[in-house]
């Protein structure tokens, strides 16, 4: 019986409405690197980010992205115009405030999402989401990032919860749904148009249905 529910946070309950790939060339062009938005793309970014999921901001991640080019902007400026872009262009998925208000009468609920402390408060800041949640944890608060089992306990540490009672819902097939199954978590993998539930997932679920979809997946799980 499921007892506790996390969450992830971006592209499962919050969705940027412009692309990641335009909002990256906004903060490029707007933190003084305009010569690079054709040059440094979404994939680069992510493989950069991955490698400091733990850090307190974005700027070690466009350090890594600016350095192998004659550039002279500063990556604190552009980690400060890309927070900003993505902060101010997140919207949340159809419902989602009023699902999580409402599984809390029935579950603890947590959130737990990978990224930059400073970047990831800014979103829920912008979304005035922190006390939505019984428990909040960002990877640049821990030792370790999703799909790492630490960053799972972390989460189920505040909600005292055990593993098997827990479900965890996110988008990433790897971070979220295998990383919260290897760690002993039940699993729900949310959507996106085009996408396939990942192997490991328990259920899954469109993101334009979670509100809609979740509270009875999580009474079968």
């Amino acid at each position: 019986m499921i007892r506790a529910v996390g969450f992830d946070l971006d592209d499962t309950l919050a969705v940027p409405e412009r692309s990641r790939t335009r909002l990256l060339a906004e903060a490029l062009d707007a933190g003084g690197a305009p010569e690079l938005t054709d040059v440094i793309d979404r994939v680069a970014y992510l493989d950069a980010h991955a490698n400091h999921r733990t850090a307190d901001s974005r700027v070690p991640v466009f350090a890594e992205l600016l350095g192998p080019h004659d550039a002279e902007a500063d990556p604190a400026e552009v980690a400060a115009a890309y927070r900003e872009a993505v902060t101010t262009a997140l919207v949340p998925v159809p419902d989602a405030p009023e699902l999580v208000t409402a599984l809390r009468d029935a579950y603890r609920v947590g959130l737990l999402t990978n990224g930059p402390v400073r970047a990831q408060s800014a979103k829920l800041d912008y979304l005035d989401w922190w006390d939505a949640f019984d428990a909040v944890r960002i990877s640049g608060d821990l030792p370790a990032g999703k799909p790492d089992e630490r960053a799972f306990a972390a989460l189920l540490d505040a909600l005292e919860a055990e593993p098997k009672e827990t479900a965890f819902v996110g988008d990433h097939p790897v971070e979220d749904v295998r990383g919260a199954a290897a760690a002993g978590l039940r699993t729900v993998h949310v959507l996106g148009e085009g996408d396939e539930p990942a192997l490991e997932a328990d259920a899954s679920v469109a993101r334009d249905r979670l509100a809609r979809d979740l509270p009875g997946i999580l009474r079968e799980l």
